[in-house]
């Protein structure tokens, strides 16, 4: 190999070494069983957040809680309505409102689920946004994107509950509460579950 050669692939090293490490997932909170992850998302001013936790019960009281779109709103951090606008096979596409504090003007925003099951037990329901789906609404601000999934794992009597997203949410969003959001979100929405799925 000659020197541009040895050149270049330990630029490609160095690049490839460069993208693993802004792929790194922080761990910012580590409370009540509940562990929250952010990322840097390369081109976004927005983190993307990971939560993990086990809920003590089993897949098919956790599924119907999450089906359940109307209540589960009550759940979900910052969820002022949420409704099925449509469901077709594995796919449903859900419709959310969620409150801000003054003077953010309240969010909205329309997903797509996709729910597969995994011969081991494993669900998965990955989140699209699809901020076209309705008109913009009155009062609210779009969503803009959406990604991220749910990750359901059988684990010995429990399940292992993986809850990633990252998205954009519209308009002009003070940094504060984006750095709020993106910590209170995922903590506040498995609290919330596991609290309902592992009643009596």
């Amino acid at each position: 190999m000659n020197g541009l050669g040895r050149w270049l692939l330990g630029a490609l090293l160095m690049l490839g070494v460069a993208q693993v490490q802004a792929a790194q997932w922080r761990l910012v909170k580590d409370e009540a069983g509940i562990r929250i992850y952010l990322q840097q998302i390369p081109g976004s001013n927005f983190q993307a957040f990971r939560g993990v936790t086990r809920i003590g019960t089993d897949m098919s009281r956790l599924l119907a809680l999450q089906d359940d779109v109307g209540a589960a709103c009550a759940w979900v951090h910052a969820c002022s309505e949420q409704r099925l606008l449509k469901h077709e096979g594995n796919l449903s596409w859900v419709y959310s409102r969620f409150h801000t504090p003054w003077p953010v003007q309240p969010r909205d925003s329309i997903l797509q689920v996709t729910t597969t099951h995994d011969a081991d037990g494993r669900v998965t329901r990955t989140l699209l946004g699809v901020a076209d789906y309705l008109p913009p609404q009155s009062g609210f601000v779009r969503v803009s994107k959406v990604e991220g999934f749910w990750n359901l794992t059988p684990r010995e009597g429990e399940i292992e509950v993986i809850y990633q997203v990252h998205s954009e949410p519209g308009g002009s969003v003070p940094a504060w509460l984006a750095n709020s959001f993106v910590v209170d979100a995922p903590f506040n929405t498995l609290q919330g579950l596991r609290q309902l799925a592992e009643q009596p």
